[in-house]
């Protein structure tokens, strides 16, 4: 079996010094303007499956995508990868491995994501009540090991069937921990029951929106499954980036059916789209009438907008396969597409060097070191005796247990609280 991968074109790349003239755009913001969408916002949200805004892409929902892929990326800057820290595998609200302290915070549980509200001037500006519900993607051992299982499981009381590590992460549960005595499935319809309920109380409308990045994307369909099935008058969508396959045909077809809208952002050069189901995948729904149809196949489900990394004149050319999947990748092909036949804009608003900040992507010209996330001093803080010591966190930035959450909402960005989700 040969996997192809396309190769960039054999071509001199010739960079204009406009292009390379990254001072000018140092003074404008770094987000597009947040115009008001309310009248359009049935569109934007997938109400007509984003028929005619993907290419050209409406910068409506350029504008929205980014700011959901924003909050997926936030789960990664907020996570805690010091394996150092007592709270290794939590939350930094100040923004792999586990930790070596003994009595590190959980050591089963991991920070999987936040449901936030959108705030009065926030839902102003979209029409309505917006909550979003976001997952993180893979980072520790675990959940590495679980996104290369390839069993399928049943999932609902129909024919719908996902894969097995995803549904694990998902609903898996001990009683002997503090923070995952109940699954991430429970965490989040508990509270999303209670939001129902307390919006349905007030008669105002609201929105759902799930999204997440590689296994964070996963979730969020699992997420839109669940909540479709137990809430039926509350009807998401999901915008997910780099997803890949979940379920089977049967399990696309419920969602279709449950009017659950998902817009899948994918660069094609990424691999992790692609899996599983290399071979074995939608694709052969064409042989239908002769084989019939296939319940262990797996499919993608919804609208797709396809990105190509290589046409940003920023990106290095050549194959980095973690650098492709990388959400900060993602939200830099987004910010620069308007439409397939298009070059990459030269208004784009997001700031060039976000996509260095963990990977070594941008191309040399630009004088951006790779890697340039780092914690000063690598979370040491020199104390008044002039000792280099962990500082302690503040108490409301110390996780919860579960059951203790809905009292505990913090504040993100100027729009949107959150309250955190843990899985084991």
């Amino acid at each position: 079996m040969h996997l192809h991968v396309e190769s960039p074109a054999q071509e001199t790349l010739h960079y204009t010094t406009e292009i390379f003239k990254i001072e000018d755009k140092h003074n404008t913001p770094v987000m597009s303007p947040e115009e008001d969408i309310s009248e359009k916002r049935r569109e934007i949200q997938g109400g007509y499956e984003w028929d005619n805004l993907l290419d050209p892409l409406h910068p409506w929902l350029r504008r929205e995508i980014v700011k959901y892929g924003e909050f997926a990326q936030a789960t990664y800057d907020a996570f805690d990868f010091d394996s150092f820290s007592e709270y290794c595998g939590s939350y930094l609200l100040r923004w792999l491995e586990r930790s070596h302290l003994m009595d590190k915070w959980s050591k089963d549980s991991n920070w999987m994501g936040f449901i936030g509200v959108s705030d009065n001037n926030e839902s102003r500006r979209i029409g309505r009540k917006d909550i979003v519900i976001v997952w993180r993607g893979t980072v520790s051992p675990s959940e590495w090991y679980e996104d290369f299982q390839r069993k399928l499981d049943p999932i609902g009381h129909r024919e719908a069937k996902v894969e097995h590590g995803f549904l694990s992460i998902y609903k898996s549960k001990s009683e002997s921990t503090r923070y995952n005595k109940s699954s991430a499935s429970e965490q989040v319809m508990k509270e999303m029951k209670r939001l129902a309920q307390f919006y349905n109380a007030r008669a105002e409308e609201v929105s759902l929106t799930i999204t997440g990045h590689s296994l964070g994307g996963a979730l969020a369909l699992l997420t839109a499954y669940e909540v479709a099935s137990s809430l039926p008058g509350l009807h998401g969508n999901v915008i997910s980036f780099g997803v890949p396959r979940v379920g089977n045909i049967a399990f696309r077809d419920e969602l279709h059916q449950m009017r659950v809208k998902t817009l899948r952002v994918v660069a094609k050069q990424d691999l992790v789209p692609r899996m599983p189901g290399l071979v074995f995948n939608e694709s052969l729904q064409k042989f239908d009438d002769i084989i019939g149809t296939l319940d262990w196949v797996y499919t993608h489900v919804g609208a797709e907008l396809k990105l190509d990394v290589w046409s940003s004149p920023y990106l290095k050319r050549g194959f980095n396969v973690s650098g492709f999947h990388m959400l900060e990748t993602y939200l830099h092909l987004v910010d620069g597409f308007h439409s397939k036949t298009s070059t990459f804009r030269s208004d784009a608003r997001r700031d060039i060097a976000l996509v260095n900040k963990t990977y070594d992507m941008l191309v040399d010209e630009l004088r951006i070191p790779h890697f340039l996330y780092q914690q000063t001093n690598k979370g040491l803080e020199c104390n008044e005796h002039c000792r280099w010591v962990k500082p302690k966190r503040d108490p409301e930035d110390i996780p919860l247990p579960t059951s203790e959450t809905h009292t505990h909402v913090f504040e993100m960005q100027e729009n949107y609280g959150l309250i955190p989700l843990f899985s084991l």
